[in-house]
């Protein structure tokens, strides 16, 4: 089968949805290469500069591996045969739609010059937890739903106007909290670490299944991969992680 090479340009939403992409593809038997360009916090306005300028300024973490070498975009768009290139916005910027604008449509243009072959998409980022204390929750007035709303207006709004495929993390978060074990406002388990980064094990893993489903049809009932990892120790419930699986498969 022949190998999907997968490449984000984006942040540490990024690093969460590629985390464990490429194990919960191994684990269907799905073969592909997933690079992840990171710098925290970064917006698409930042993204184009540092084309413009040929900023050694990503670190480069590939298949979930974090590494110590830092490149730039124009180093890597050339490295692979990329098939999928996915960006998104930071997600304090989310909401308020003239931050996506005019760099979103540079992004997709040069892309699309250097790299023909490949289909751009965009990731919908999620909302905050509703006791999240990110210093720029305030500008959704510490409201989830109003964050999520916005931003998902936004996105959905640059994706029709370059006619690019969503990935829909932002919803499938959403619908995820939607059940008592996920709400937060009835003593439930965050799907956040950190009231704003996903989950190591449940956030990280609905990220990838939905990228996985999304961007390669993938039969997610069929994932067999079980999360770990390092920076927590805490034991995986497999009844929380079948939850998030009906979420993503339901999509």
């Amino acid at each position: 089968m022949k190998t999907t090479y997968i490449l984000a340009i984006g942040n540490s939403f990024s690093r969460d949805a590629t985390a464990y992409l490429y194990d919960v593809c191994k684990s269907m038997d799905i073969p592909v290469h997933v690079v992840n360009l990171y710098i925290g916090g970064c917006p698409l306005e930042r993204h184009w500069e540092n084309i413009e300028k040929n900023e050694h300024a990503y670190q480069y973490q590939e298949n979930g591996v974090v590494t110590d070498r830092y490149v730039s975009i124009q180093d890597i768009l050339h490295s692979k045969p990329w098939d999928y290139i996915i960006t998104q916005q930071s997600s304090h910027d989310s909401g308020w739609l003239d931050t996506y604008e005019p760099f979103a449509g540079l992004m997709f243009d040069y892309i699309k010059k250097e790299v023909p072959g490949a289909q751009i998409c965009m990731q919908q980022t999620w909302a905050y937890e509703i006791d999240s204390d990110h210093g720029c929750f305030i500008r959704y007035n510490r409201d989830q739903l109003e964050m999520y709303r916005r931003s998902r207006a936004n996105y959905h709004t640059i994706a029709d106007k370059y006619n690019i495929p969503l990935i829909p993390c932002g919803d499938v978060i959403q619908n995820i909290r939607k059940h008592p074990e996920f709400d937060v406002a009835r003593g439930g388990k965050s799907i956040c670490r950190d009231g704003f980064h996903m989950h190591y094990l449940y956030g990280r893993y609905a990220l990838a299944c939905t990228w996985a489903k999304k961007l390669l049809n993938a039969q997610i009932e069929n994932c067999t991969y079980l999360p770990k990892c390092c920076d927590t120790d805490e034991e995986l419930d497999t009844a929380l992680l079948s939850i998030v699986k009906q979420e993503v498969v339901s999509i």
